[in-house]
Order: structure tokens, then sequence, then C-alpha cells
């Protein structure tokens, strides 16, 4: 049985994304999308929007009226921005310590937090960390699994302490950027969401497996942890998408970001990508990104390209140009970095690749001289069968 393996009529996303869906043009779910917003009455979601903050605004002003997770980078920004200046909401905005920061992302944040925010750093263990990054990096190919996780439990924690229950996050990927559409009409979603789609499913099985690490207890992962279903019921928590409410724009939260929250772009163009304003807070998402290209076929320079033709910024034969120009790079310039982090020698570091790479639309070079001896069967844009 053969699959034909194809691209977006209209951006670039591949039909290997898990959970995309097209339809009988070739257009995908997130083009698709993106042209209902243009026809959506936004003004019924944002009724919907001013009721939820309604109902959650604290009666005490001396506390907070809801939790906005941040990373000092644009998207957050702009929430936590808007939130507090046009509706009048006190946000405590929240970063879950990355493993392997980098400095422009330390900087943005600083920045952020001094543009007139109250914020909470929590840094789980950092010895655990590095054990759920390494589990997920092996077992799911998912270089950074362990701190995916605590950006919601470890959120989750901190607005359970503080006894505030509306938590705000930013895009809904799975609908903005091609995935699954069951979230699409609905403004609230569930921690079983999280775990099915955001963890793929594993998240008990890489939790229950570093338990089996002698040098782990229940109580070192006190901060990776989900309430239960009764105390999500006691606490009311609601958990949220900002995008839901109003047409999602990263260049426009980029700009604000930049002109209010003292977000910094980098000087040349991310790792993999034309780009320079996003991810910039940590060196793991680099080899995220290269191990879904490993995966799927596509990587960072296809996922900013569909961003820039959704939002009219771009044609899509501009986009194909960059997309084969900078996606599939390895990224070579933290090498040493994952090596250190995850304990391995450059070949173990490479046979993990080998392990997630996908046979059907990559052939391995033996004879390679490059440290990226994945070459694809493919050219992007051209059609064929696997």
């Amino acid at each position: 049985m053969t699959n034909k393996v194809f691209w977006c009529k209209t951006c670039l996303n591949m039909s290997t994304r898990p959970r995309i869906e097209f339809n009988n043009d070739g257009v995908c779910n997130a083009c698709q999308w993106s042209e209902e917003k243009d026809s959506l009455d936004w003004s019924k979601r944002e009724a919907e929007l001013q009721a939820l903050l309604d109902k959650y605004r604290a009666k005490d002003q001396r506390s907070f009226d809801c939790v906005v997770p941040v990373s000092g980078g644009k998207d957050g920004s702009y929430v936590a921005h808007t939130l507090k200046t046009k509706y009048g909401m006190n946000p405590l905005t929240v970063t879950v310590r990355p493993a392997l920061s980098l400095d422009i992302g330390n900087r943005n944040l600083t920045n952020f937090i001094d543009s007139g925010f109250n914020h909470i750093h929590v840094s789980p263990s950092a010895t655990v960390m590095q054990k759920l990054n390494r589990l997920g990096f092996l077992e799911k190919g998912f270089p950074y699994y362990g701190w995916l996780i605590a950006i919601k439990t470890a959120v989750i924690q901190t607005a359970m302490n503080f006894s505030i229950p509306l938590i705000f996050y930013g895009e809904d990927g799975e609908v903005e950027y091609g995935g699954s559409t069951e979230s699409k009409n609905n403004p609230l979603y569930s921690i079983d969401y999280m775990k099915r789609v955001y963890f793929e499913g594993g998240y008990e099985k890489v939790f229950s497996k570093v338990l089996e690490d002698p040098g782990v207890s229940e109580g070192d992962l006190a901060f990776w942890q989900f309430p239960s279903n009764e105390e999500v019921k006691r606490h009311d928590l609601a958990f949220t998408h900002w995008s839901y409410y109003e047409p999602w724009d990263s260049y426009r939260n980029y700009i604000v970001a930049k002109d209010h929250c003292g977000l910094e772009d980098k000087g040349d163009n991310n790792s993999g990508t034309f780009t320079n304003f996003a991810q910039n807070d940590q060196a793991l998402y680099s080899l995220h990104a290269y191990l879904m290209y490993l995966k799927f076929g596509f990587g960072r320079a296809t996922q900013d390209a569909g961003i820039e033709i959704r939002r009219g910024a771009m044609s899509r034969d501009q986009a194909l140009n960059l997309v084969r120009l900078f996606d599939g790079h390895y990224p070579e310039e933290f090498l040493n970095e994952y090596l250190s982090y995850y304990q391995m020698d450059l070949s173990e570091f490479n046979r993990v690749l080998d392990t997630y790479a996908n046979k059907d639309l990559f052939r391995k070079e033996e004879n390679s001289n490059s440290i990226n001896e994945w070459k694809p069967n493919f050219v992007v844009d051209n059609p064929f069968e696997i």
C-alpha cells in the first residue's frame, strides 16, 4: 500500500503533519481556518471573553485576576500586555525555566518583567528536568519533553497555590497551524486534551519511567504533576487560549512586545529558518525543529513560511524558495551543549536521531562527510508516493 505525500496548495503544510486535514482542493485546515477568521463575527467571541474575565476577576483588588505563562517572547508578552492595558486585568505572569537557556531569551524576560509585570520564575529541579528531557529525547524524539510538561503542570500548580483559577495560554497551535480542530469552537480545554494532543499520549509513561530512577522520588516530581479531576473542580480551574478570542497574528504580537515590553530580536536568522524574532529562549528548540524535520519532512522554515503566507506577507513561491533553502538544518552550533546535557557522545546522539528519521522520506548517506547524513528523498512541493 502506498501513500501520497503532498503539500498544501495555499501554504506549504505537508500531508505528514500530525492530525492535519485537507479539503478536496488540497488546502490544509490551517489555511481554511485563516479564511474563516476573515468572516467570523469576533464580537461574539469578545463577549465570551468579557464574560470569562468578569467571572474570574478577583473581588479583592490586592489579588491577581489570572495567570499568563510567559517566556519573554512575543506571544506571552502580547497576551499579558493586552489583558492588563485593554481589559484592566491584573495578571500574574509565570515562567518555567528551560534547560540551555539563551542570553537573548534571558534579556527578553528581564525586559518584559521590567516593563511593569508581576512575575514568578519557577525553577523545577534541573536534575529531574534533565532526566525527563533525556527520556523524551530517547523514547519520543522530543528533546524538551520534561520542560513541555512543566509549562503546563508547574504553571497550574502555581496558579492553584495562589488561588488563581484562570490561565491564559497564547495560541491554539493545532487550530492555527494545522492539526486537530476539535477545540476550534471551544474556548476552554481540558487536562485530558493536553495529555492526548500536546504530550502525544506519552505523559504517564515518561512520568512513571523517571520514577523508576532510584534517585528520584514522587516528591521530586511535584512540579510535573497534574491536579486530579476533583482538584480541578474544587479550584474551578479554567484553561484557555487567547487565539480563541481574537484573530491570532504572531507578527502583530512581535510589534506590540517590541514596542511595549522590551522585546529584542536576533541580529541574524534563527537556526533553520529565515526569521529572527521567535523561539529565542532556549537552545533545545533547534533540536526539536530538526527532529520534527526528520520525523515528518518539514522544519522550522515551513512553519514560519505558513504563518507569513496566511497573514498575506509572503507569496507561496517566495515561501517555497525559503523552505528549500532553510529547512532541515542540523543544529551543529549547539552540538556540544546537547552532548553535555544528554550525557552522550556524538555516535550515541546520532543513533537517537537515526531512530526517528523517517526512512520513507529520508535516506542515510553512509559516506557523507557531513554531520547530517540524512538526505531527503523528496523535493518540497513535488508530490510523491511512499
